[in-house]
């Protein structure tokens, strides 16, 4: 298989949800184009671009210039970088900063940045005024292909990841994949799990492409548009069918019970980003299915090889200094897990494959059946 020829325009995803449908505009270049698309979204609209430390560098006077140029006013409110960022202190920065401001509801709040900045910032957009939309800018692979779209949005609880937040649609996403270049490549492969991810859990024919072609992405070619394209078209016909996570939006999620758990025993830090630790929970994923006899072994070590082929870990051995510190406790990391939002009633709920390319929602896996599968891995790890 081989990649297709770039397109002469940009992609455009439809997110389609009634009357809160929108757009996710997808190519090289659209930060340029950024103040034109917000005064066709929202004529007249002033705006507070919510954005961290490093995007800020690269990225902010273009966006700001953009906006100039179209005669939209734009406030700049900038954090720290990193996963720390989701944190109350930080949530209450960046709302009394738009409230400062004086953003309105008719206003926008633009989240230009990865994935803890479009977190941060659309929650600080559902809560200030009771809801001011949002547009989203990602800047990371891992915010073009997943946190960008489908209107999660949040902060972290020292219990666990994710678990204060709210769900707040944008109304549109741009996403520049020139913006990806000024990535370091352990920032590209850690937003490249969460494309993999969409093969794994629904589309193997995808995955048998990315397995053929990721080199292209990586390298900038016209493959990483196929890619973010294709991905986020599998989200949004998932968003679209299950806004609100009642169903077959848990699918998402896929490793991302084991690896919320690990984020979390590593201090929500930098020695694990999200998408590594969505990369090790997908193969323990994988693992798990095939020790449980739903998919065969071979099927497990195919999505652990192509992961580990562009540079992700795969095994929780990986974590730097994870066994050195005492984490390496499968009560310790079921414990984290406990606190899972896919938590109900005391029971977790797994996202196990079926095979490549069908995950299957699993509310019914005995807890000491993954407590005995995680002691197994552990003990079998390097020391």
């Amino acid at each position: 298989m081989t990649a297709p020829f770039s397109p002469p325009a940009p992609i455009t995803v439809n997110v389609a949800l009634g009357e809160r449908a929108y757009d996710i505009a997808i190519g090289r270049g659209l930060t340029a184009t950024l103040g034109e698309r917000i005064a066709a979204l929202r004529p007249g609209a002033r705006t507070a671009i919510v954005t961290d430390e490093s995007v800020a560098h690269h990225w902010l006077p273009q966006a700001e210039a953009a906006l100039a140029a179209a005669g939209i006013a734009a406030t700049p409110v900038v954090v720290g970088d990193g996963e720390a960022s989701k944190s109350y202190a930080v949530l209450q920065q960046v709302c009394e900063a738009l409230i400062a401001a004086k953003i309105e509801r008719t206003d926008l709040v633009v989240a230009l940045g990865g994935g803890v900045v479009g977190d941060l910032a659309g929650f600080a957009a559902a809560i200030v005024r009771r809801g001011i939309d949002v547009v989203q800018v990602p800047t990371s692979l891992l915010a073009q292909v997943d946190s960008s779209v489908g209107g999660k949005t949040g902060i972290n609880s020292p219990h666990g990841k994710n678990l204060v937040g709210a769900f707040h649609q944008p109304a549109l996403v741009v996403a520049d994949t020139a913006v990806l270049d000024t990535l370091s490549p352990r920032q590209f492969r850690a937003g490249y799990a969460e494309v993999a991810k969409y093969g794994v859990l629904g589309d193997e024919a995808f995955f048998a492409w990315l397995e053929a072609n990721h080199a292209d992405i990586f390298a900038g070619g016209p493959a990483r548009e196929h890619a973010v394209a294709t991905s986020c078209r599998a989200k949004a016909a998932i968003v679209a069918r299950d806004e609100r996570e009642s169903g077959e939006r848990a699918l998402l999620n896929l490793g991302h019970t084991f690896g919320h758990a690990l984020e979390a025993a590593t201090g929500f830090s930098d020695r694990l980003f999200h998408g590594e630790g969505v990369a090790i929970g997908t193969v323990l994923a994988a693992e798990l299915s095939a020790e449980l006899g739903m998919i065969a072994p071979d099927d497990a070590a195919r999505v652990a090889r192509h992961l580990a082929a562009v540079g992700l870990p795969t095994r929780m051995a990986d974590i730097a200094g994870f066994r050195q510190e005492g984490l390496a406790d499968a009560d310790a990391l079921m414990a984290l897990m406990a606190q899972d939002k896919k938590v109900k009633r005391g029971r977790l709920t797994f996202i196990l494959l079926a095979a490549i390319g069908r995950a299957v929602i699993s509310p019914d896996v005995e807890p000491a059946v993954v407590r005995d599968f995680l002691a197994g891995k552990l003990a079998g790890a390097p020391r």
